[in-house]
Parts: C-alpha cells; sequence; structure tokens
C-alpha cells in the first residue's frame, strides 16, 4: 500500500469512547439533560394551553411583507374570514405575513395564536394574539403547528416558509400526519415551483404521482375557505383515533 494512504488511514475523528476530560464530559451530559426537560415543557405547554383551538388552520408567510402591502391584505383577509367561520387561526407570531394573519382572525370572533420563536433578527411579536406561546426550538413549534391544525395556507415567503411547506407536505404524503388541505395563496410566486415539481421530481419518478395534487393553488380568500370545507364535508373537523395515534408519534 501507498504510505501515503496508509498515513491518511490513520486520521478519524474522535469516536463515542475517547473521553479526553471527563468532568467536562460530566458537564456536558448534565447540561443536555437540562436541555431535555426544557423541551419537554415546551410540548407541554403548547398541548395544555392549545388543547381546546380546534379546528384551526395555521397560516404561514413571509416576515419581510411590508403592512398594507396586497398580500399583507390578502393574508389579513383570509383570516379574518376564517375566524368568522369558526377557525382559529395559528401564526408564527412574528411581523409580516404571521402579523397579518393574527390580526385578521384578532378582529373576529375566534381565537388568535402565536406560536413564536427565539431568534437573532426578523422575529419580534406581533400584538394581534390571544394566546401567546414562546419556543426556543424550531421542532418543538412544528410539531405544535401540526399537532393543532386542520389546514395549511401558504402565502409568500422565504427559507422558513417554504420549510414549513416541505413539512407539512412530507407528513401528509407519508401518512404521518392526517390529510388536510395544503393551500398556496399567490399564483405568480409559487406557479413555477409547481411546474418545476411536475417536471422535475415528478417526470423523475421521485414522488408520486399523486403527490403534486396534496397542493391546491387559490388567490381568493373566500374560495380558500370553502376549499377547506370542502375537504372535510364528509370526514368532520374531528380527528380520529388514528389521527391522533399518528399525531402523537410525529
Amino acid at each position: 500500500m501507498d504510505p501515503r494512504i496508509a498515513a491518511k488511514n490513520t486520521r478519524r475523528v474522535p469516536g463515542l469512547r475517547d473521553v479526553v476530560n471527563v468532568e467536562r464530559a460530566t458537564a456536558t451530559k448534565a447540561r443536555e439533560s437540562w436541555h431535555v426537560l426544557g423541551i419537554m415543557s415546551e410540548f407541554f405547554e403548547a398541548s395544555e394551553r392549545l388543547a381546546q383551538i380546534r379546528p384551526a388552520v395555521s397560516i404561514f408567510g413571509s416576515a419581510r411583507t411590508a403592512p398594507g402591502s396586497p398580500m399583507y391584505e390578502k393574508a389579513q383577509a383570509i383570516a379574518r374570514l376564517l375566524s368568522e367561520a369558526g377557525f382559529s387561526v395559528v401564526s408564527g407570531g412574528g411581523p409580516g405575513i404571521m402579523e397579518a394573519a393574527n390580526k385578521g382572525a384578532y378582529e373576529g370572533p375566534s381565537p388568535s395564536i402565536g406560536l413564536n420563536i427565539e431568534l437573532p433578527h426578523e422575529q419580534s411579536s406581533n400584538g394581534f394574539q390571544n394566546i401567546s406561546l414562546y419556543f426556543r426550538h424550531f421542532f418543538a413549534r412544528k410539531v405544535a403547528f401540526v399537532k393543532f391544525t386542520s389546514a395549511y395556507v401558504v402565502l409568500p415567503g422565504g427559507f422558513g416558509t417554504l420549510d414549513e411547506l416541505f413539512e407539512a407536505l412530507t407528513l401528509v404524503q407519508t401518512n404521518k400526519s392526517r390529510s388536510m388541505p395544503i393551500i398556496l395563496v399567490g399564483s405568480d410566486y409559487w406557479g413555477g415551483l409547481l411546474d418545476w415539481i411536475r417536471a422535475r421530481p415528478l417526470a423523475e419518478g421521485m414522488i408520486s404521482v399523486a403527490d403534486p395534487d396534496l397542493l391546491q393553488l387559490i388567490d381568493d380568500p373566500q374560495q380558500v375557505v370553502e376549499a377547506i370545507f370542502d375537504f372535510y364535508e364528509h370526514a368532520g373537523f374531528t380527528q380520529s383515533p388514528g389521527e391522533r395515534e399518528a399525531l402523537l408519534n410525529l
């Protein structure tokens, strides 16, 4: 064997058994244990405070959308209609589309909920929340979004919005979540993404033929509400025992 190759093969990342400093390792384990308790507390608080908000609709979109802009106004209108129809409205609790969603719901009769996250930039809580929860961990917050919602309404946004969208798609596609409407608002914004999904993942066999149909593209606020009612016309909004069990295993 080439000695240079042999020399390279002797290099490796330290393994779990390579404890250099026992005291430091013990302190790290203790800190991680407290961290786990913090995560548990976020799950517990969300379950306690959101248990009675169903049926609810989660609305996503950019934190950078300016108040008064067309998409801000549309998000506010959708949320107000949902609130008047009896849905709690859940957003990320921040500015932009999240604020518009909370504001629209706050003006209606049903609860406006903000699942706020601690971020170094952008995130600050808006003032239109009947129920406010605060998370340090994205994954605990994502579970809260999925566990208590009957539909996703997704307006234009950046990486965070795309993350939430594809998280919802993945959970529904894999039956880890109940089947629910996933509605995109903004044809000009989302049209190219839908075209790409059909032209690449679908055409190349990366997803099933029916998977693109998990998404609906609707621009009119009233039609968004009607699409959600149409979806549940026969099944109803109450989760089945099997759906509740699946959500426990997210």
